[in-house]
């Protein structure tokens, strides 16, 4: 379930605005935006204000697991903290995620475009990810999973671990191997 402070900051950056921009569509000042984006709590009708200020609307959905903007988050926060192996385990509850949902709810789990792990490779993988589970349920992928810094030039593995073998081709899912992310298909299986 995706907190409100990232489902803030993944609707105000998709506008392209900064937290002063925010801040003078909200009439309220910078420091507010940005504790809130911080993590501190807010009322709804702070959040629905704040929100109403990117363009967006907040709806709720009949699920329990998280979306990639929050699965995004924690594969940040392990990828600076140095652990490859956390930032897998993430990218599989994602996987998990979004196929135990079916129709709409899977299709949102997907929509909110997720902010940078400062890894290209892990942020092309959930673009992969997202629009192959999305496609598995002929639903359409957000815009955000075709951007240029969601493809690699060159193809790359995640190098989680080093005596990894590298796939072939006919191993990766299609929706990885567009965007230069070598994954095994069996690596998307929860364990």
């Amino acid at each position: 379930m995706t907190n409100a402070s990232v489902l803030l900051r993944a609707a105000r950056k998709s506008r392209g605005l900064t937290q002063k921009d925010l801040a003078q569509r909200t009439n309220v000042d910078q420091g507010r935006v940005s504790r809130f984006e911080s993590g501190r709590e807010a009322e709804f009708s702070t959040i629905e204000r704040f929100l109403s200020g990117t363009g967006h609307r907040l709806y709720s959905a009949p699920t329990r697991r998280d979306d990639a903007a929050t699965i995004a988050a924690a594969i940040r926060r392990y990828l600076r903290a140095g652990d490859k192996y956390g930032a897998l385990r993430e990218l599989i509850q994602l996987s998990d995620n979004l196929d135990s949902e079916h129709g709409l709810v899977r299709g949102i789990l997907g929509l909110a475009e997720p902010e940078p792990t400062g890894d290209r490779v892990w942020d092309a993988a959930l673009a992969a990810l997202v629009d192959l589970r999305l496609s598995e349920e002929g639903l359409p992928s957000p815009a955000w999973v075709d951007a240029p810094n969601r493809q690699l030039r060159e193809p790359r593995t995640l190098d989680v671990d080093p005596a990894d073998p590298i796939p072939a081709p006919a191993d990766v899912p299609a929706e990885f191997l567009e965007r230069g992310v070598l994954v095994w298909r069996d690596t998307l299986a929860s364990v």
